[in-house]
């Protein structure tokens, strides 16, 4: 066997030197470690020196890896206590890049271990390299995925469902341990003795079936963008009736998104109801901080004659705090 190949298995990369004898350099055949080949080196003169190196290709240009890595040198003689280096982290784009130096040098037949702990991309244009491999949270990703792929299928396909959902148009197919998990309203209905327990069934009539179906796929964590902002305000609704915190959250961080002249009064009045104190503000901040209560002169009126009175007199608070002289 040529004492220029190296061995890989996973992670680890082996070079078994035969003979390094009087000669002063020795480059290793390139060897595969992830989407790089590398080369290993060894040079002596009064001490010896390893390298390490990605073979100079149009991948390694545009792609330069990090690595983080630890080299280990064993003599195959009678004293076989190996010399470890500290643990290294280097962008390697040349072999100048890389070198460790150790205080003795090995004669004869010796081992060359490189186990490479992590390998990450350095973007080309600067920021955190990303790492090629599985790091912590990659099987809880994977895990999560599936999950949410099952009960894509368990609502799609109603799979064991165990629960009818009326609404304004139709009816839907659900599963009574995901509603409860989600919400303590559903759940005190299939705990209690009530008729929603007995005829495993929900009237939920102030939504269409389309608004319903939405709020499943949120429940059940297979819903879209496009989805959840068509139907947030219906979505808004369901969340303060059925005390779904996270989703009345989302809906009003989504709402503050946009605010326009056009839905600026109808925004308020939803804060106002659904006491959103982010929405509210915001909307107060848009009407009179940025004096866009002009734009909305024509329907003001109407806004007054079904706002709550509490809302008026904050809105006049509103306009006092913005309006006081400099």
């Amino acid at each position: 066997m040529s004492d220029t190949k190296v061995e890989t298995i996973s992670r680890l990369a082996q070079w078994k030197i035969e003979s390094f004898g009087p000669s002063t350099y020795k480059r290793s055949d390139p060897f595969k470690i992830s989407i790089w080949n590398w080369h290993l080196a060894i040079e002596r003169n009064r001490y010896m020196y390893i390298r390490l190196y990605p073979e100079p290709t149009r991948l390694t240009k545009e792609q330069p890896p990090v690595a983080r890595f630890v080299v280990r040198v064993t003599s195959c003689g009678p004293n076989r206590r190996p010399s470890v280096s500290p643990i290294f982290e280097r962008l390697l784009r040349s072999s100048d890049d890389f070198y460790w130096h150790l205080d003795s040098t090995f004669q004869g037949r010796f081992i060359i271990d490189v186990e490479f702990l992590d390998l990450k991309i350095c973007p080309i244009n600067g920021g955190e390299g990303k790492s090629i491999w599985p790091g912590d949270g990659m099987m809880q990703t994977v895990a999560v995925e599936s999950t949410i792929r099952c009960l894509s299928r368990m609502l799609e396909e109603s799979i064991h469902t165990d629960v009818t959902i009326n609404t304004a148009d139709g009816e839907l197919q659900a599963h009574k341990a995901i509603l409860s998990a989600s919400s303590p309203v559903f759940r005190s209905m299939f705990l209690h003795d009530l008729r929603e327990k007995e005829s495993s069934t929900i009237d939920i009539e102030d939504m269409s079936k389309e608004s319903c179906m939405a709020l499943l796929s949120y429940l059940y964590g297979t819903i879209s963008q496009e989805a959840f902002w068509k139907h947030r305000l219906a979505l808004l609704s369901a969340a303060n009736k059925y005390d779904i915190a996270d989703l009345k959250d989302a809906c009003e961080e989504s709402l503050l998104e946009d605010i326009n002249s056009g839905n600026v009064l109808e925004r308020l009045q939803e804060a106002w109801l659904y006491q959103l104190d982010k929405l509210k503000k915001g909307c107060m901040v848009y009407l009179f901080d940025f004096g866009k209560i002009f734009d909305v002169r024509d329907e003001i009126g109407d806004f007054f004659k079904q706002a709550d009175r509490d809302l008026m007199l904050d809105m006049f608070q509103e306009v006092l705090t913005s309006w006081k002289p400099a």
